[in-house]
Order: structure tokens, then C-alpha cells, then sequence
């Protein structure tokens, strides 16, 4: 029973121990948050800081707690004024801010100012388009969005997939890649203007033929970028696979046609029927 007693009594030490020390913790707290708020020299806050702030007892500013002596006040009271208190210092930022006026953000002038659309000429398929449009615009947007040729299709929109080829004066570019202010004045040829009045063109019936295409998304690229091939090999321009780029190639090779159309994905695989097309198509044309 002793030993009961006296674990009973230590406990009892604890606890009150433990009150002292969560105490002195909450006005630590409630002054911290009253200098705090006297810094930030905000009005408000420093009002409720100095009516949360616990009064102080005399004489004993500095002295330390001691464990056997009561509170002078309640320590729900401490508790409650030092969560006022906290809760005061949180806002304290929140305050600030609106008492602070926001700026005023600068107009654009000069360089940063927007760019207004403007009039550009274009001559697709041989047939003038007048367009009203932004600088920024690219010669594929140009063509699907405002002059209504959807026939070239948006792939990777970044140069990767040859999806968007094109014909500017005859050389084959990927649309997505320039902008449409850059053609003016230029012939601009899309999958629209390969036709002919009445038929197709050679490069097309031979696709239609060998059934080079399976989804053909990738279709109107291929066949601007193999009517630019068939061309360009006419003309006598070499490639990375012409054997001896001195002497004027006579036949276009398999190889030649597969280095020559690199630059156009077919996602659906239909190389070889592709190939076989071209190569029709440069033995109709011979």
C-alpha cells in the first residue's frame, strides 16, 4: 500500500509539473506573437495581440517557473489566449497583403505589344486566296483554317512525320514547320492541285493501283512529297544513296526512292506498296 502511495504522489508531481511547463509554453507563445505583431507594425493585429497577452505579475518578469507554485491564472484561460493569439499571427501575412495596394500591371507597348492580323495574298493551286491573318499563323494552319484545303493533314505539328508536305515553286516543305506570310508571291501546290482537270494525276493513279496506303492520313503527304521526287530525279539532283554524285543518275533504284521519300512517316506500314508505286510511276513517265 506504501509503495501505491508514494507511485500515486510521484504521478501527482508529474502532472502538475507537466501543467507548469505547458504554461509557461502559452505565454511564451502569446508573447512571441505580441512582439511579432508589433513588428509587422500592423494596427489591428496589434491590438488583439496586447488584449490576449496574459498580465505579467509583478517582480517576476525574469524569474523562473516553479513547479510548486500555482498560475495566477487558469490554464484554460493561457490556452485559450495563446490560441487567440496564434490564430491573430497566422492572419498576420493575410493582413498585410490587404492592406497592401496590388500594382498595376504595365500595358504592352512596343515589342510586346500583340501583332494584329493582317492581309496576305497567297497563290494555292494556282488560284489567289485572300486571308486576313496573324503573322504567327503557319502555311498549314493558313491552309486548313482559312482557305478550306483540309486535304493536308496535321501529324506531329513539329517537322517529324511529313504528314503536312507541301510544294512551294516546286520544292517539297513540311507546312507546319513556316509561316504563311513567308509565301507570298510564291506557287504554292497542296494534294488539292496534283489532278488534273479530268483525271488523276500519275503519281496518284499508281497509288490508287498498287494500294499504297492503308488509313491514308499519311497519303497527301506521300504523294506531294513523290511527285517532288519523281522531279527532282529528272532534273538530275543527287541524293545521300546516288552512287556517284558527279555523273547523272539514269535509273531510280529502290534505294534511291526509299532515301528520297525518308522524310514522310507511314505509320501503318505500307513502304514497299509506296516504293512500288513510285517506281510505277517513273516508268510511266520515262
Amino acid at each position: 500500500m506504501k509503495s501505491h502511495g508514494v507511485a500515486a504522489s510521484e504521478l501527482l508531481q508529474r502532472r502538475l509539473l507537466h501543467i507548469e511547463v505547458r504554461t509557461l509554453r502559452y505565454a511564451t507563445t502569446a508573447q512571441t506573437a505580441s512582439r511579432l505583431a508589433r513588428a509587422l507594425a500592423i494596427p489591428s493585429l496589434m491590438e488583439a495581440a496586447n488584449a490576449m497577452s496574459p498580465t505579467p505579475r509583478p517582480g517576476h518578469h525574469d524569474a523562473p517557473p516553479d513547479a510548486s507554485s500555482e498560475p495566477t491564472e487558469p490554464a484554460r484561460r493561457r490556452f485559450l489566449q495563446s490560441a487567440a493569439a496564434a490564430a491573430a499571427l497566422g492572419a498576420a501575412p493575410h493582413l498585410h497583403a490587404q492592406n497592401t495596394p496590388e500594382p498595376t500591371p504595365a500595358a504592352d507597348t512596343g515589342a510586346n505589344a500583340p501583332v494584329p492580323a493582317q492581309p496576305v495574298r497567297l497563290n494555292i493551286n494556282g488560284r489567289e486566296y485572300a486571308l486576313h491573318i496573324e503573322p504567327r499563323v503557319t502555311l498549314l494552319d493558313a491552309l486548313r483554317d482559312y482557305a478550306q484545303l483540309t486535304g493536308t493533314k496535321k501529324g506531329c505539328d513539329r517537322g517529324q512525320c511529313g504528314a503536312c508536305t507541301v510544294l512551294v515553286d516546286g520544292r517539297r516543305i513540311n507546312a507546319c514547320l513556316t509561316l504563311a506570310v513567308m509565301h507570298e508571291g510564291q506557287r504554292i501546290t497542296t494534294v488539292e492541285g496534283l489532278a488534273g482537270a479530268t483525271a488523276p494525276s500519275t503519281i496518284q493513279r499508281a497509288f490508287v493501283e498498287r494500294d499504297a496506303l492503308q488509313c491514308g492520313f499519311c497519303t497527301p503527304g506521300q504523294l506531294c512529297s513523290a511527285t517532288a521526287c519523281l522531279a527532282e530525279f529528272a532534273a538530275g539532283t543527287a541524293s545521300a544513296a546516288t552512287a556517284d554524285v558527279r555523273a547523272r543518275a539514269t535509273e531510280l533504284s529502290d534505294a534511291e526512292i526509299r532515301e528520297r521519300m525518308s522524310g514522310n512517316i507511314c505509320r501503318c506500314g505500307a513502304y514497299a506498296n509506296i516504293v512500288a508505286a513510285v517506281r510505277d510511276a517513273h516508268s510511266a513517265s520515262a
